[in-house]
């Protein structure tokens, strides 16, 4: 199985990419080949042409040398996905929404790809700070899951102040998925 977690942190260190490091590490030891797709360098979409440019039709982005092309195709190719980004005025990562906003106008708009479609997709938010944004960014992804045909495995949200015993979570949702587990399973 590829299991790809496709990472909103721009940071190395901090809450995030421990909650990244935990994913890799449960789907590591349920078998997976786990690869992080790292978004913050990609550049936001210029609403190129009339406003749809190569996308709607090719289902490509006319600037997709930029990493995009790469990126797209890492997430065409994944079993499965993990979307972890810290919460930034609760919403998620701008790096995020910029790549997800260029995915789903290549992959999505107008009957396009099925990058997603039915793919367990693991939802991880956290938020520094105030602690607040956690749903409001959760509510973001499970839209963009819905749209894109995701089967959301877990939606997981996290602080500093709960971190300590949701970390093990994050594990064991990742682990659950690389061995197979479906969304709607019973135990």
């Amino acid at each position: 199985m590829k299991f790809l977690i496709v990472s909103g942190n721009p940071k190395k260190d901090g809450l995030t990419a421990a909650i990244i490091d935990e994913v890799a590490r449960g789907a590591r030891d349920g078998g997976a080949e786990v690869e992080i797709l790292t978004v913050d360098k990609l550049k936001p979409c210029r609403v190129c042409g009339d406003g749809w440019g190569n996308c709607r039709s090719a289902h490509k982005c006319v600037f997709g040398s930029d990493g995009f092309d790469a990126a797209q195709e890492k997430v065409q190719n994944a079993d499965a996905i993990a979307i972890i980004t810290p919460v930034y005025w609760a919403e998620v990562s701008e790096t995020l929404k910029n790549f997800l906003d260029r995915l789903r106008r290549c992959e999505f708009a107008f009957g396009g790809g099925t990058a997603f479609n039915g793919k367990q997709t693991l939802i991880a938010v956290n938020a520094g700070g105030s602690g607040n944004g956690i749903i409001t960014a959760i509510e973001q992804l499970d839209r963009f899951c819905q749209h894109t045909g995701a089967v959301i495995f877990d939606r997981l949200g996290f602080n500093r102040w709960n971190y300590d015993y949701k970390r093990p979570t994050a594990y064991a949702a990742a682990r659950a998925i690389a061995e197979g587990r479906k969304n709607g399973d019973n135990l």
